[in-house]
């Protein structure tokens, strides 16, 4: 891990995705047991930072997004299955542009069962990207109606 690239100069943004957070103070923050937050990376809902041994590290967006999805799972009703359906429809696409070749060759342009980021086939403009700086999985974390975030997105592009 490079903690050299953050200084006091970072946006609040880049101080926010900073890992600072094993799993077990991760778990303890989220109100959530590491057995979930396991199971959450392991269902592709999370992406958390990795160590050079391995180890999670978790940031505060980090923290935010699991909050965002147990609300979903105890307000809202919903399942792991049936916010992953959710996040899968959002047309990462639009937000950014790639080929129609890339497209095709895209699992995220085809699936409707994973999100963008945990497809396993990617097009070459999002092949060698950090997922967690992405605006559309950034788009989880702010854990409010998908439409109302997909419109937003839509007018930040414009």
């Amino acid at each position: 891990m490079n903690y050299d690239q953050y200084s006091s100069k970072n946006s609040d943004a880049e101080i926010s995705s900073l890992p600072l957070y094993t799993i077990g103070i991760a778990s303890k923050l989220a109100g959530t047991s590491v057995h979930t937050l396991r199971m959450y990376e392991n269902k592709g809902l999370i992406l958390p930072h990795k160590t050079k041994t391995k180890r999670r590290v978790y940031s505060k967006t980090d923290i935010e997004r699991i909050l965002c999805i147990r609300r979903h799972i105890v307000e809202d009703g919903l399942n792991i299955a049936g916010i992953k359906t959710i996040l899968a429809m959002v047309p990462c696409w639009e937000f950014k542009p790639c080929s129609k070749a890339s497209r095709e060759s895209c699992d995220a342009y085809t699936s409707t069962s994973e999100p963008c980021w945990a497809a396993s086939q990617k097009g070459k403009e999002c092949q060698n990207i950090d997922c967690r700086t992405c605006d559309v999985y950034l788009l989880a974390n702010k854990c409010s109606d998908i439409k109302a975030l997909y419109k937003e997105l839509m007018n930040k592009k414009d």
